[in-house]
């Protein structure tokens, strides 16, 4: 029975690749931080290695043997107090990996990188992986952090590594325990949270089809090729209208305009800077909803057979989660009242 080596497993992509990949028949060997859990993930079934992947001679002592790697693990934050780690975890941390894996011979290595690696049409058309894009187009330190680490992923093809990369668009789905800043949207929405929208858009992905996606990549993936892993481009105003049908809760009606809310993000950024407070509106999130983050999969799904599985049933499955994992105020009181 093969072993495939899983960073990420305590993170929303990343667990449900573990899942996935159990359900495969593989042996799974998974990295996480001191402390990290993963509440999705009740099963003894896989070999934890505590550790950090900013540590090359642990990262090789835990891949020994191992005949894959899937190197899902990123610090996905539009804010940090301290932005050096951002980049130590996603640039450094992406070529240590690489690095333990050309030293260990894995077979082949899975590298998750994300649709903010790569360009967007000005237009708002759907770009796709060859779509053109510079350093200075990436928005923000998570995004400029991915783009860099993507190019080591890029350095370490020419060296010989048999590395595929995915580049997974806005997954949802059960599961995002944390939650992701897309998952505290959809969280938000259902507390009431959410008075208002910006005019922006995203590619939304079932969770588990990006899982699926990273299992097809290393089965059909060409090495040294790109797969977006995604589905349907939706406005922002769209998925607030699939969230109202799913949950019966009224979506904003009043679209925000951009020039306001980007001088509140500055001066949230300036105050969060001096108090080391994590800002109410993050300033690299309004950016980026200043673009259409729209994309086309059709290379996964012709290519390696992603699944298209729909964005409804996901939005879905993900308001049951929550509702059923406590993240929403109103489901406790709805509980005690039917009738209410």
């Amino acid at each position: 029975m093969p072993t495939a080596f899983v960073t990420g497993a305590t993170g929303f992509i990343g667990g449900h690749v573990a899942l996935l990949l159990l359900e495969h028949g593989w042996k799974v060997r998974a990295l996480k931080r001191e402390g990290s859990i993963q509440p999705c993930l009740q099963t003894n079934d896989i070999h934890w290695c505590t550790g950090d992947i900013r540590n090359f001679d642990l990262l090789c002592r835990a891949m020994a043997g191992c005949e894959v790697v899937f190197h899902v693990a990123a610090d996905y934050r539009l804010w940090a107090k301290i932005t050096a780690e951002v980049y130590e975890s996603n640039v450094q941390g992406t070529e240590n990996i690489l690095r333990a894996a050309l030293l260990q011979g894995v077979e082949r290595v899975i590298y998750t990188s994300s649709v903010g690696a790569l360009g967007l049409n000005r237009d708002g058309t759907p770009a796709n992986e060859n779509t053109p894009v510079r350093l200075k187009d990436m928005v923000g330190h998570y995004k400029r952090s991915k783009f860099l680490a993507e190019q080591k992923a890029e350095e370490f093809i020419r060296r010989g590594l048999p590395v595929v990369i995915v580049n997974p668009s806005t997954p949802v789905g059960p599961g995002d325990h944390k939650p992701t800043p897309t998952g505290k949207i959809i969280v938000d929405f259902l507390n009431g949270r959410m008075p208002a929208y910006l005019n922006t858009g995203l590619n939304l992905v079932h969770v588990r089809d990006v899982a699926r996606g990273h299992l097809l990549a290393l089965e059909q993936g060409e090495i040294g090729q790109k797969y977006i892993l995604g589905n349907q481009n939706l406005t922002l105003a769209e998925i607030f209208c699939l969230l109202q049908e799913i949950s019966n809760i009224p979506a904003p009606r009043f679209r925000l305009p951009y020039r306001p809310i980007f001088c509140l993000a500055c001066i949230n950024e300036v105050l969060s800077r001096m108090t080391g407070a994590e800002p109410l509106i993050p300033f690299e999130g309004v950016k980026m909803a200043n673009r259409y983050m729209f994309f086309d999969s059709s290379k996964a799904v012709c290519e390696l057979g992603l699944p298209q599985t729909s964005v409804t049933a996901a939005l879905e499955e993900a308001v049951q989660w929550y509702m059923e994992n406590g993240y929403i105020k109103k489901a406790e009181s709805n509980s005690r009242n039917p009738e209410s």
